[in-house]
């Protein structure tokens, strides 16, 4: 799981401070929606408190879960590439409380300010890399029959 550490705690201070000018506290109750797979990929979050379920769409069974995210990580990595669409679905799995940062605003932030830009995006290809790796496994999990693969 990559926490952001990653995207925070590496970026030089003035590049945090710039980035989080954009950062609006944003609350969810349990059980909320916070974006489906193929919506519009318009905004990201950091986890500060709860739990966020990361779910994709199976035809004819019901969503299955592929990620659990908690404090201290990335929610969405969608918004970086066009055609800004979710890849997968994600519900509040309790109480969440989150910084929501615009997807545009921090796209012209990038544009604007190009270390920022490069030094964002690196975290951003990290955060995908495990974040397919993940869904991956749990997709082998839930699909392989049990024997089957050879170790």
């Amino acid at each position: 799981m990559t926490a952001w550490p990653l995207l925070l705690d590496t970026l030089p201070q003035l590049q945090r401070e710039r980035l989080f000018s954009l950062a609006d506290e944003r609350d969810f109750r349990a059980d909320s929606r916070l974006f489906d797979e193929g919506g519009v990929a318009d905004r990201f979050w950091l986890i500060r408190s709860g739990e966020v379920a990361l779910d994709v769409y199976v035809p004819g069974r019901p969503a299955q879960v592929v990620e659990t995210l908690g404090p201290r990580q990335q929610l969405g990595w969608s918004w970086i590439f066009p055609p800004y669409r979710w890849h997968l679905g994600a519900r509040a799995l309790g109480p969440l409380r989150t910084w929501e940062f615009d997807a545009g605003e921090v796209r012209e932030l990038c544009e604007a300010d190009p270390k920022l830009g490069y030094e964002l995006m690196l975290r951003c290809a990290a955060l995908i890399a495990d974040r397919l790796q993940v869904t991956r496994l749990r997709l082998l999990d839930l699909y392989t029959p049990h024997g089957s693969v050879p170790p």
